[in-house]
């Protein structure tokens, strides 16, 4: 070892003694660029290796929890073992009273060390047009969704359900736990056969087609994805279902020519709204129920946890841009304002955490392919964005709540049994 890495080591280590003095961490491990382990040989669930000399400088100088994820998609460093694991390195950082910034002028060491490559992380870039527009949202969506569909293949079930699944048991396989929230969504909208139901947010189309096989209706699925729209529509006609199912790109705001629907499903969609517009998307698909109809909103929200990472958020800028997770309160009172009557919710959190650890396990197990088919940076950003996902649904700083809302008749007369005994009866 030269004197010059010799004394980077030697800094990188006294700055982690020092940085992780009063909070240890207890599942991670951080292995130096010469194959030394921080804090000891120890065995750790996930172990945070650094690429270079400059890793930890890339990592924390820029002072937030997007700093560090973009070191990650840089390459600066790597995470061997438990992804979701490693997320507790963040949360350690973030549990200071004055932030990571103050925190780390005291620490001046750091910027002693060698800066190191600084290749440039993709990002979703500037948007053009009006936060939350028709044609910023249609961008915006392309970004996420429209990435690969052999990608999405790789690691979702197989009707591409790209939403929270339905765990009867934690070892339930996630094609199962896939068509029990199938199951699950007609059984909440209660749909029976000649009825209409309208798919907003259908993705590839696999909810579309099990609710008109097993239910009898006829569905209009709709989505703001090319990829998803033209791959849901040719599943549909090879499953020989073109009559009973279509498949739009078509955005919500845009249905005046649809005509009414008896049930409207919303899944995974609403986080893409912007909580300033969801009394206007309630108000929308309000007017495209009849009286009488059923509305079953899907959506991700903020959970009970006050921990929040601070400063720009890496889910914007790499994964959802303009998404939003408002707390489920603002949801509620803006679907009342919208004329709503609310029925049921549900908290599914656990099931979402046992959803996202199938995705990552997947899409691990299939990293070759993966970079075969989306750049290496597109890879790391899917991976750590659902490993940390399912920590936070774990430990409940994500929720995702099930909301059943109702149209009732002039009368008040809402459809609606008594119980929900039908939703769990065989």
């Amino acid at each position: 070892m030269t004197l010059a890495l010799e004394s980077a080591a030697q800094t990188t280590v006294a700055f982690l003694d020092r940085l992780f003095a009063r909070k240890p961490l207890e599942h991670v491990s951080i292995k130096l660029w010469d194959g030394a382990l921080w804090p000891d040989e120890t065995p750790r669930a996930a172990t945070v290796d650094l690429k270079h000399p400059g890793s930890l400088r890339a990592m924390l100088e820029g002072g937030n929890a997007k700093g560090l994820g973009e070191a990650f998609v840089r390459g600066d460093y790597d995470v061997e073992g438990d992804l979701e694991k490693a997320v507790e390195m963040a949360l350690a950082l973030e549990d200071r009273p004055h932030g990571w910034l103050e925190s780390l002028t005291n620490f001046y060491r750091v910027h002693r060390l060698p800066p190191g490559p600084r290749e440039t992380a993709e990002t979703a870039g500037k948007w053009k047009g009006s936060r939350h527009s028709p044609s910023r949202d249609r961008d915006v969506v392309s970004y996420h969704y429209d990435v690969s569909n052999d990608f999405y293949q790789l690691w979702l079930d197989m009707e591409m359900a790209y939403s929270c699944a339905y765990f009867e048991t934690p070892d339930t396989p996630l094609d199962a736990a896939q068509r029990a929230k199938f199951r699950m969504l007609c059984r909440k909208l209660r749909l029976r056969p000649g009825q209409r139901l309208l798919d907003i947010g259908c993705g590839w189309g696999g909810f579309a087609r099990f609710a008109a096989r097993t239910c009898g209706v006829e569905v209009l699925g709709i989505t703001l994805s090319e990829n998803q729209a033209a791959l849901a529509a040719q599943r549909t006609r090879d499953a020989g279902m073109s009559e009973c199912v279509k498949i739009e790109r078509r955005d919500y705001r845009h249905l005046e020519s649809a005509g009414e629907f008896d049930a409207v499903a919303s899944v995974g969609m609403a986080e893409h709204v912007g909580r300033e517009n969801l009394k206007d998307y309630f108000a929308t698909v309000r007017s495209l129920l009849k009286p009488g109809g059923v509305f079953l909103n899907h959506a991700i929200g903020e959970g009970r946890s006050e921990k929040r990472f601070q400063g720009p958020s890496f889910i914007d800028a790499y994964v959802f841009p303009d998404s939003d997770i408002p707390p489920l309160p603002i949801v509620l009172v803006a679907a009342e304002d919208a004329g709503f009557e609310i029925r049921d919710v549900e908290n599914l959190r656990e099931h979402y955490m046992l959803t996202l650890r199938h995705w990552v396990r997947r899409l691990e197990e299939n990293r070759e392919k993966a970079r075969s088919m989306v750049s290496d940076a597109t890879y790391r950003v899917w991976r750590l964005y659902m490993a940390a996902s399912a920590h936070g649904f774990d430990h409940g700083n994500l929720a995702i709540y099930q909301t059943l809302l109702a149209k009732p008749h002039a009368d008040g007369l809402a459809n609606l049994p008594l119980t929900r005994r039908d939703w769990y009866e065989e």
